[in-house]
């Protein structure tokens, strides 16, 4: 049967379409595993499953939807560059890293662990990063032109623990799959950033009442070499923009910002997609209607107003901008394929949760397929807009195949669910509890 089964489709494509059917296929089974069926799953692990009775029919084991590192070829496609911890490989042009969630361990994300996602070319570094300049325009009294040397002494120098997110982190829980980079969780940081508020260097230049809207732009040149058009560029209600976390950041974790992230200044706007967090900074100007950037409009960082069918394609004119993002929780204690020694029976667990704009009230974990889940201690955030870490045990009562399920509650009381929702053709929004295969003995 499964020689059958692997020749018709993927074993993911089949439960999607038709749980029931691929149950049946796939383990000649219908309702709870038992007997033969039992036992050719838990070869397929590599263990007992000892609560096996609780698996939800219709549902794969982790370690068949979503491979692990340590099985070698089948896991994700791993890079070094230099400054940079090994990282998951999402895109080679432009260069796109994905952060595994092991290596989000640390409180602060150390620099070399912070993901790179780039849209264009990379741009020259500055010769002198103190004498670079950037513009503050449009819908303003005064128009600004600075050096970064002139921004440090002329406003006040702010540094907090911000989180900072790809707008499509979690894309590859979506089935259908849909466009871009195939994140898991780790598109995300949480760096100690320092610069001025972008408040501050506004009001210095007097905005106008007509300016509702900013617009972003930077020095990276377009992935095609193109002069006439913008890697991205992107803008936000001028609200967003007057928060005290949005930063103009010259400097991250103490120290110059990596060029490849950004150096030698750029935006810093917390909660929101990281799409607006525009990397060297050249440029913000003031508008009386929304930006029309690159990366702006149809379905680039927008979500349908309501829901539509997956896998079919939309205009966006349906759609509205991405604002706060979902909360979404990670797990860097254990490695998804994880193997432990014989006998462990307690797994303790830590990790890191957010939720956009709002703080995290509670994260829960599951070893029995989400049958009970035992709440983990959340400390409070360093700051607004920082993410909050979590650590808990939780019991294990054999030897054998689990799945850790963690899932976050934000403050506003959502959860995170247990499917993503609101399929959409960018990927963007999807938050679903995370299952991480763990193997005892």
């Amino acid at each position: 049967m499964k020689k059958a089964f692997r020749t018709e489709r993927s074993a993911a494509e089949l439960y999607a379409d038709d749980p029931e059917r691929a149950d049946a296929l796939v383990w000649n089974r219908r309702g709870a595993l038992k007997g033969a069926a039992l036992a050719a799953m838990g070869t397929a692990v590599g263990g007992a499953i000892p609560f096996s009775a609780q698996m939800p029919g219709g549902t794969l084991p982790a370690l068949f939807t979503r491979p692990a590192a340590a099985q070698g070829s089948g896991g994700p496609q791993m890079m070094r560059i230099d400054g940079k911890v090994e990282m998951i490989l999402q895109g080679e042009r432009p260069l796109v890293l994905e952060a595994p969630e092991t290596a989000l361990d640390d409180a602060v994300t150390p620099n070399d662990k912070i993901f790179v996602r780039n849209n264009g070319q990379l741009p020259e570094v500055a010769a002198n990063p103190d004498a670079w300049r950037f513009t503050i325009d449009g819908e303003v009294n005064t128009p600004l032109t600075l050096t970064v040397a002139e921004l440090r002494s002329r406003f006040e120098n702010v540094t907090l623990q911000l989180q900072m997110e790809c707008g499509g982190n979690g894309r590859a829980q979506f089935q259908p799959q849909t466009r871009g980079n195939q994140w898991g969780n780790g598109a995300i940081c949480n760096a100690a950033w320092t610069g001025v508020r972008l408040r501050d260097v506004l009001r210095a230049a007097g905005v106008k009442e007509t300016g509702r809207y900013t617009g972003h732009f930077g020095a990276d040149p377009h992935l095609s070499g193109a002069t006439d058009r913008a890697a991205i560029s992107r803008g936000m209600p001028v609200a967003k923009a007057m928060d005290e976390d949005t930063l103009i950041a010259f400097a991250v974790n103490g120290g110059p910002i990596p060029h490849i992230n950004g150096a030698p200044v750029r935006l810093l706007v917390p909660g929101w997609p990281g799409s607006l967090s525009q990397k060297w900074l050249t440029r913000v100007t003031l508008l009386t209607e929304p930006h029309r950037g690159q990366g702006m409009g149809g379905t680039s960082y927008r979500m349908p107003v309501r829901p539509i069918v997956p896998g079919s394609s939309n205009d966006g004119a349906d759609f509205a901008d991405m604002t706060s993002m979902p909360v979404r929780s990670i797990l860097s204690s254990h490695a998804h394929g994880t193997r432990l020694a014989a006998g462990t029976r307690n797994l303790d667990l830590r990790g890191a949760a957010w939720a956009g704009d709002h703080s995290v009230r509670a994260v829960h974990a599951s070893v029995d397929f989400g049958q009970t889940w035992t709440e983990m201690r959340v400390a409070a955030p360093a700051n607004r807009h920082a993410w909050q870490r979590w650590e808990g045990r939780v019991a294990l009562p054999s030897d054998g195949y689990y799945e850790v399920w963690y899932r976050a509650t934000d403050s506003e009381g959502r959860m995170q669910p247990h499917a993503p929702a609101n399929w959409n053709p960018q990927g963007y929004g999807a938050n679903a509890i995370s299952r991480a295969a763990i193997l005892v003995g």
